[in-house]
């Protein structure tokens, strides 16, 4: 009797055993298959669970990326000329600022507005740019606060396009910062 106990233990952990795979991760049983294989949608195919009729949805109106400020300021003259009073550079002119400004300022602005910021660029001068851009050493331009710069770096102005969605908010301010300090 006591063979037999023993033998039947040892059959239902072999069968127990036996049964089991390599894998762990999969257990060998499906109960809902939607589960594990999902119709996943391509995100520009046509899709009729929507009413409009697309797969990929825009944004909820007023959803704000993760770190991002939002801008509140137009490409208007009323909204530069308040940008220009509202906005502080709240950074410090240190040699790293500086030094961070003047990298910026040559990868984004000195193709149009020229090394020296007179609006002598390359683009300019190799006929590339119809209008002379800007010279950041005009007497308007001298008067004008690092807010302004700031300003126009971000949203554009006249034909100058908009360089705020491809330069960081602290580096626009870095950037203007090195055209006060050192341009001008």
């Amino acid at each position: 009797m006591k063979n037999t106990t023993y033998i039947g233990l040892f059959s239902l952990l072999f069968i127990f055993l036996a049964s089991c795979d390599y894998n762990r991760r999969t257990t060998g049983w499906e109960y809902g298959r939607d589960m594990a294989h999902s119709a996943a949608y391509e995100s520009y195919t046509p899709n009729s669970n929507f009413s409009d009729g697309k797969t990929m949805q825009p944004p909820v109106e007023g959803t704000i990326p993760r770190g991002m400020v939002p801008y509140v300021f137009e490409k208007t003259d009323e909204d530069r000329a308040l940008a220009a009073q509202t906005l502080m550079n709240e950074l410090e002119p240190t040699p790293q600022n500086l030094e961070r400004g003047k990298r910026m300022y040559g990868i984004y602005c000195m193709q149009c507005h020229g090394e020296k910021g007179d609006g002598q660029g390359a683009l300019y001068v190799n006929k590339k740019y119809p209008y002379p851009p800007a010279s950041l050493l005009s007497e308007k331009m001298l008067a004008n606060p690092e807010a302004d710069i700031y300003h126009v770096i971000t949203v554009g102005f006249g034909v100058m396009g908009e360089h705020g969605s491809m330069i960081k908010p602290e580096d626009r301010w870095k950037i203007a910062m090195y055209i006060k300090k050192e341009l001008q």
